[in-house]
């Protein structure tokens, strides 16, 4: 045991040593780079991240698509499901070329997401603006609560 070497930290100097961590960038890292059978590291399918933002009228989708041409991208709804799929192409490497790094993702994604029943499916607007997907799916219109008269019984009834 005269190998290990033990450290006391005071809980104070424990926040100070994690507070750079920022566990989803942690995790984010995890899920994107996989070790393949040889022991090396190889890059994941293209997976690309989602903003979604409810608003008074609307439900937003946005999605950063770089080099997503627009006829790669499927957009479809069943029900309540919104799904989106697309593909980004791998750039053509030519022989002779030499790379240092490669850490940008090709190949194809889906994602799904279950809609609110005050979602209006039939009025999905969505458009590819500079690599942006941008999915506006408006709310229906609320039916108006009816007021119900409540008429006052005659006592001398009963």
């Amino acid at each position: 045991m005269s190998g290990i070497i033990r450290r006391t930290y005071h809980p104070a100097q424990l926040s100070s040593l994690f507070s750079d961590l920022d566990p989803f960038r942690v995790m984010e890292g995890l899920f994107r780079v996989a070790p393949s059978a040889e022991g090396a590291q190889r890059q994941l399918e293209f997976a690309p991240s989602f903003d979604v933002k409810e608003t008074k009228d609307a439900f937003l989708f946005k999605a950063d698509l770089p080099g997503v041409k627009e006829a790669d991208l499927e957009i479809a709804h069943t029900g309540n499901r919104l799904t989106i799929g697309g593909k980004r192409e791998a750039e053509e490497r030519k022989e002779g070329e030499n790379y240092f790094m490669v850490e940008r993702s090709y190949g194809s994604f889906q994602r799904s997401f279950t809609l609110p029943e005050s979602a209006d499916v039939d009025q999905i607007k969505a458009e590819l603006v500079a690599g942006v997907l941008s999915i506006k799916i408006p709310k229906r219109v609320a039916a108006q609560p009816r007021k119900i008269a409540v008429s006052l019984g005659d006592d001398k009834k009963n």
